[in-house]
This record gives structure tokens, C-alpha cells and sequence, in this order.
């Protein structure tokens, strides 16, 4: 058995099935679907698994952008926008479309 952490999450796998519907997203906005569905978890937990995911391959980098708004940092925002690698398995899930459709 090899030592450490396993390498499978079910909060990743559900963010690999958030983008599956999605196709593409950045991290604030597949939080904002997270919390609607699933337990709760926190925004530092999915941008944790993104960015795992980046490592092990199921998620690439499709886009970043800056983007100009009102924010309370000042007035330009990055956003890494986020799509499915070659290693992610979506399963399928129900719940999500529908959340998605409902917005």
C-alpha cells in the first residue's frame, strides 16, 4: 500500500462533474454551483482541488482573463477559467443541469 494521501477526492470528482456540465468555468463560479448541490465545503477546499486537479490531470487551464469590475481589491480581477483534462471521469449527475438551467 502506498504511503500519504490518496490521490481520489469526492470533493474533486464533484467538481469534475460540475465542469462536465459546464464545460468551462472559473473557480468562484463552480463554488457558487458547489454550495447549491452538495455538503458543505469551502471556497479555499475547491480552489484546493482545482488546482490538484491541474496536477493529476483532470482539469487544464482553458483561459485566463482579466476581467474590470467594482471589487473590493480594485478594479480588475483575474479569472482562471477551468475545463476537463484527459484523466477526469465524469459520472453524471442530474442535479447540476438542473441547477445550471435554473439560473
Amino acid at each position: 500500500m502506498p504511503r500519504g494521501r490518496p490521490v481520489k477526492s469526492e470533493i474533486r470528482q464533484r467538481v469534475v462533474e460540475i465542469i462536465s456540465v459546464m464545460k468551462k468555468g472559473y473557480g468562484y463560479q463552480i463554488f457558487q454551483i458547489y454550495q447549491q448541490i452538495y455538503p458543505r465545503a469551502t471556497m479555499r477546499s475547491i480552489y484546493y482541488h482545482l488546482n490538484k486537479g491541474l496536477q493529476t490531470g483532470e482539469f487544464q487551464v482553458e483561459a485566463v482573463q482579466m476581467e474590470k469590475g467594482d471589487y473590493s481589491w480594485g478594479p480588475e480581477a483575474e479569472k482562471i477559467y477551468y475545463m476537463l483534462g484527459s484523466k477526469a471521469e465524469p459520472r453524471g449527475d442530474d442535479r447540476i443541469k438542473r441547477v445550471i438551467d435554473g439560473k
